[in-house]
């Protein structure tokens, strides 16, 4: 996975269209839903190469490579999903949101 880079949203969304305009698999993960403690607000998002390269953050910490994860299964299966992280899941603490925090981040396929 190559390091992710600290870029504004229209950067990242220049920067997914060129990656589809070059023929590469591309996701874009997108935060829907915060409560409590969020590292990041509703509407950003993280774009994501069928390379695992990867833009922008939806959190932070061991999320954003969960997210990546799930967003290489979406480019190859075309399949959009709904990914939440929070204290309630048993994965809190591996993933960064033990502060209290719960996200919900919709991935899908840029076609």
């Amino acid at each position: 996975m190559a390091a992710a880079e600290l870029a504004v949203d229209d950067d990242i969304l220049v920067k997914a269209a060129q990656w589809r305009e070059a023929g590469r698999g591309v996701a874009i993960a997108t935060v829907t839903e915060t409560w409590g403690s969020a590292p990041r607000p509703v509407g950003s998002h993280l774009v994501i190469d069928e390379e695992g390269h990867f833009l922008g953050s939806v959190s932070g910490g061991c999320v954003e490579g969960a997210v990546v994860t799930d967003a290489l299964d979406v480019i190859a299966d075309g399949k959009a999903r709904t990914l939440e992280f929070g204290v309630a899941d048993e994965t809190a603490w591996q993933v960064g949101l033990s502060c209290g925090g719960r996200i919900k981040v919709f991935v899908e396929r840029l076609d």
